[in-house]
Formats: C-alpha cells, sequence, structure tokens
C-alpha cells in the first residue's frame, strides 16, 4: 500500500469478503482462541477499512454484475473441472477482467493461478 500511487480500486465484492472475513475470524476465535483474533482486533480492522474508503486510499468502483456474471461462466467453463477454482475467485478474476484492470493482487494461490492464466499481471 505503501507504494501505491493513487486508490486502490476494489470492488463490492472485494469489500464484503473482507468485512465477511474479518466476521468469521472473530467468530472463530470465541469459539477456538487459537484460530482467528479476538472481537476487537477484529473491530480495530474493520474500522481502518472504513478509514481508508473514507480517505480515498480504498475506493469501491462500480461493476456491471451481469457482465461480470457473464465471465464468470465463461471462466468457470473453462477452467474449473481442471485446476479447480472456487466461485469466489472467478468472480474476482472476472470483475478484473471486466474492468480491464492489468495488474491484479491477490494471497490466494489458486486465484493466482486463474489470474495468470487469464493474461493479468501479478506484482507480488
Amino acid at each position: 500500500m505503501k507504494t501505491l500511487v493513487g486508490a486502490l480500486d476494489v470492488s463490492s465484492l472485494l469489500q464484503l469478503e473482507f468485512r465477511q472475513s474479518v466476521r468469521l475470524q472473530v467468530r472463530l476465535y470465541a469459539s477456538d482462541r487459537t484460530k482467528g483474533f479476538p472481537k476487537a482486533v477484529g473491530a480495530e480492522m474493520l474500522r481502518d477499512f472504513q478509514s481508508d474508503l473514507a480517505d480515498d486510499t480504498v475506493r469501491v468502483i462500480p461493476v456491471e454484475w451481469p457482465d461480470v456474471h457473464r465471465l464468470a461462466e465463461q471462466l468457470s467453463d473453462k477452467y474449473t473441472e481442471t485446476l479447480g477454482h472456487r466461485l469466489v475467485d472467478i468472480l474476482h478474476v472476472a470483475t478484473a477482467l471486466h474492468l480491464g484492470v492489468r495488474e491484479f493482487l491477490t494471497f490466494d494461490a489458486n486465484q493466482k493461478k486463474l489470474a495468470k492464466a487469464e493474461g493479468l499481471k501479478l506484482p507480488l
């Protein structure tokens, strides 16, 4: 993020997935303290994300979801049986393709394979 010039553009899907993931990690921690993280940490993460949205460090950009879903169907047909991608990974890559982005940021190895197969640059 420190080397990023301008805002990090994300979809509403990524925004939802991030918030959901934080909430799930809080729940996991509540059930088993060897997993996830405490509620206070989750609340801080959600506040930081909201702050990033407010100061335009992160920007949610509009997406035409019917177009993304058509691309996702094509990606699913092309890759799922051979590479085993989850729907959320396919949706993220389809969103990037729909938006015409060149670089794709991910920490997910399987999502990275799909993005690379579709010609997206992976800077990490």
